[in-house]
């Protein structure tokens, strides 16, 4: 009887434990990012979108490094989710309008376990994600740079150290960290397979190129950027 009512309890907590993060998805998140899908089909849809989809956050994103960010936000995208919506004209070219920006809110602790709990359930991706996508191996940071940028011109909208590179895209050089390789692989192969409308273009890159891009990814995570 008494190991009944122990279980009965630990049952209880536990959902209580994910009706409290969901309830903080609905409360804190869900008026900025798209908590039930699908992806945007058309640039209407996509305009009214404030940050990246979450739908499927729990195969794109990595869970400790979800819970630190949730706790001390930095910003990944320069110019925010939309370019378009926060730049204005230069004397030589468009600059970032940072009045146009706004900072991400802080979570406890508490608050961040909680909300990543709920987010790592959340797994309705538009792509079936094989475990095995990123073969894993290391590059050379002189090489890697060479495939991203030489090759496939990566370097245009994305930055590969603070204040160097493209400011259009979100940084790279903290993506190894944030995000699950398998889903960087994929995203990759098909960016439009993810999000219709997203502005990545697809490259149409070779299989070997995408796995050299991945692991250019983690030799450039293993500088403490979140931490310069």
């Amino acid at each position: 009887m008494r190991a009944t009512i122990s279980l009965l309890l630990l049952f209880l907590s536990a959902s209580s434990w994910a009706d409290t993060g969901e309830q903080l998805l609905q409360q804190r998140c869900a008026s900025c990012h798209d908590l039930q899908g699908p992806a945007a089909s058309t640039l209407e849809d996509l305009w009214q979108r404030k940050g990246p989809d979450l739908f499927y956050a729990g195969v794109k994103y990595r869970p400790q490094w979800l819970r630190q960010w949730l706790q001390k936000p930095r910003r990944i995208r320069p110019a925010g989710y939309l370019y378009f919506q926060h730049i204005k004209p230069g004397e030589k070219h468009d600059v970032i309008d940072a009045s146009t920006l706004s900072e991400h809110m802080a979570l406890s602790a508490d608050e961040a376990r909680k909300v990543t709990e709920a987010l790592m359930t959340r797994k309705a991706a538009p792509v079936q994600v094989k475990g095995d996508e990123f073969g894993g191996g290391s590059i050379s940071i002189t090489f890697g740079e060479m495939v991203f940028d030489k090759f496939n011109g990566c370097m245009a909208c994305h930055e590969i150290e603070p204040g160097y590179g493209g400011l259009s895209g979100p940084e790279v050089y903290t993506a190894a960290k944030r995000m699950q390789s398998a889903y960087l692989v994929s995203f990759i192969r098909d960016p439009q397979a993810w999000n219709p409308k997203t502005p990545m273009p697809n490259k149409h890159t070779s299989e070997l190129n995408i796995q050299k891009i991945v692991r250019y990814f983690h030799a450039l995570a293993k500088e403490n950027w979140d931490e310069k």
